[in-house]
C-alpha cells in the first residue's frame, strides 16, 4: 500500500502553494497603491476652486494662491491664458469657478450670455501699458504723438499680444492709433497669443521692442521699461472678476474675497498692478 507515501517535494501542487503566498501580498499591495493613487488623483482633479485668469496675473496670483493654501489649506488651480481664449472656453463648457479678465469686453461677453453671476462681478485691479526692450539696451523713449517708433525698431519687429482679440494687444493698438503711429508700424508687428508670450519675445531677444503691461515688465529681469503710454491714449485698463454661473464651489466667493484683502493687494501692487478708484 502507498497511503503513507509522501508526495515528491517538487510536485506541481506544492510549488503552486508556495507561489500563491507572495502573490496574495503582491495583489494586496497593488490594490493599496491603486487605491492611494486614485485617491490622490481624485483630490488633484477636484480643487477647492478652479480659476481662469488673464496671463498677465500669473506672477502675482501664484504668490497669493500659495499664501492662501498655507493659511487655509484650500487649493486653487489657476489656468492662465489670454482673456479671449478663456472666455471662449467657458462658453464651451469649461468648468471654471472664477474668471478674471484683463478687460471689460470679455467679461461683458460672458455676462451677455448669462455665464457669470452678475452680483459677484467687480473690478479687481488696474494696470499701465509700457514699451519694453531687452535688458541692457540704453534707451529711453518719450511716448508722445508722432514719436519715432518705426525708426526705434530698426530692422526688428514690435512684439504685441494679438491686436484683434487679446486685451493687451487691443489697448496697445488703440494707443498707437491715438498717437498717430499705428499705420507706420502695423506691418512690423510680431503678434503673440497672449501678453506673456509677447514679453518672452523681447526677453529672448527675438524682438527689440514690445508693448506689455507694467506688471509683466516687473516680472522679467531680462527686459527694461523704456517708456510708459499716457493713460488717456487708450481705454481704461481694468481687470474684472466674477464667479461663473455654473460654479457649485463655496470656495469661489472666498477666493474672490481673499484677493481683496490688504495682503493680496500689497502683492498685486508690488507686481505693478494699480488700485482703481
Amino acid at each position: 500500500m502507498h497511503a503513507g507515501k509522501p508526495r515528491p517535494r517538487g510536485s506541481k501542487r506544492s510549488w503552486a502553494m508556495v507561489r500563491s503566498v507572495p502573490l496574495v501580498f503582491v495583489c494586496a499591495a497593488l490594490l493599496a497603491l491603486l487605491y492611494t493613487g486614485n485617491t490622490r488623483l481624485a483630490r488633484a482633479e477636484r480643487p477647492d476652486v478652479l480659476v481662469f485668469a488673464a496671463a498677465s496675473l500669473k506672477t502675482a496670483l501664484d504668490e497669493i494662491n500659495a499664501q492662501w493654501h498655507e493659511r487655509t489649506g484650500k487649493q486653487a488651480v489657476i489656468s492662465y491664458a489670454a482673456s479671449s481664449a478663456l472666455a471662449k472656453q467657458i462658453e464651451q463648457g469649461a468648468p471654471a469657478d472664477v474668471f478674471i479678465s484683463a478687460d471689460e469686453d470679455w467679461m461683458d461677453y460672458l455676462a451677455e450670455r448669462k455665464l457669470i453671476r452678475p452680483e459677484t462681478r467687480s473690478d479687481l485691479v488696474g494696470n499701465r501699458l509700457v514699451l519694453i526692450s531687452s535688458k541692457g539696451a540704453d534707451l529711453q523713449v518719450n511716448i508722445a504723438p508722432g514719436f519715432p517708433l518705426l525708426s526705434l525698431l530698426g530692422q526688428g519687429r514690435l512684439a504685441m499680444a494679438n491686436t484683434n482679440a487679446v486685451p493687451a494687444g487691443k489697448y496697445g493698438r488703440a494707443a498707437l492709433e491715438a498717437l498717430g503711429v499705428w499705420e507706420s508700424v502695423k506691418s512690423r508687428i510680431a503678434q503673440a497669443e497672449n501678453v506673456r508670450a509677447a514679453l518672452l519675445m523681447v526677453s529672448r531677444g527675438e524682438a527689440p521692442l514690445g508693448i506689455v503691461y507694467q506688471s509683466d515688465a516687473a516680472s522679467d529681469s531680462n527686459v527694461s521699461r523704456v517708456g510708459t503710454f499716457p493713460e488717456n491714449m487708450h481705454p481704461r485698463i481694468a481687470y474684472p472678476i466674477a464667479v461663473t454661473a455654473s460654479s457649485k464651489k463655496p470656495a469661489a466667493g472666498a477666493f474672490i474675497d481673499m484677493l481683496k484683502t490688504p495682503d493680496a493687494r500689497t502683492i498685486l501692487e508690488k507686481q505693478g498692478f494699480t488700485t482703481l478708484n
